[in-house]
């Protein structure tokens, strides 16, 4: 029988393998396709893109995952600290931090000044210049600790 600590490690594994892969082709592809349009249409499409992505299915398996990472966090208080638990440990904070807060105070406010921009301005063009470097620069760490967190989960459970 699979304990409970096993079981919320692998919901966490499989929830940031999701969001990482997702943010994943953002920096590796799809922020890089945008770069290429006229600005006005880049704008457009990453506005269009910022209210699509509010849905249950990305949204749930994003807030879901921060909060099983809090949920594996708090069981381990106090614990003996086994090498499982440290790794598991290990990847709810790379989450938590690398993931959800820096989509929280880096990528969202990015985003809610990039709905604030009508594309068809002439001003919109370095906004835009501007918003793709930092969005995709941000993007890329919280990808990056996604990733890193799902790699902890793993040795986690093989640790177990």
């Amino acid at each position: 029988m699979l304990s409970l600590q096993h079981l919320l490690v692998t919901a966490a594994l499989l929830g940031a393998a999701v969001i990482g892969g997702g943010l994943f082709v953002f920096s590796s592809f799809i922020m890089r396709s945008l770069a290429q349009l006229q600005p006005q249409a880049g704008i457009a499409a990453m506005q269009s893109i910022n209210v699509v992505v509010m849905n249950v299915s990305f949204i749930g398996t994003f807030m879901a995952t921060t909060a099983l990472a809090v949920i594996i966090l708090f069981i381990d208080v106090g614990a003996a600290g086994s090498p499982s638990d440290r790794l598991s440990d290990l990847g709810a904070v790379l989450y938590l931090v690398g993931t959800f807060a820096v989509t929280a105070w880096g990528n969202v406010p990015l985003n809610n000044a990039l709905a604030a921009v009508d594309a068809d301005s002439p001003e919109s063009e370095p906004v835009w210049r501007d918003y793709l470097a930092r969005w995709t620069r941000l993007n890329t760490a919280r990808s990056a600790c996604a990733l890193a967190a799902v790699l902890c989960f793993a040795l986690a459970l093989t640790a177990a």
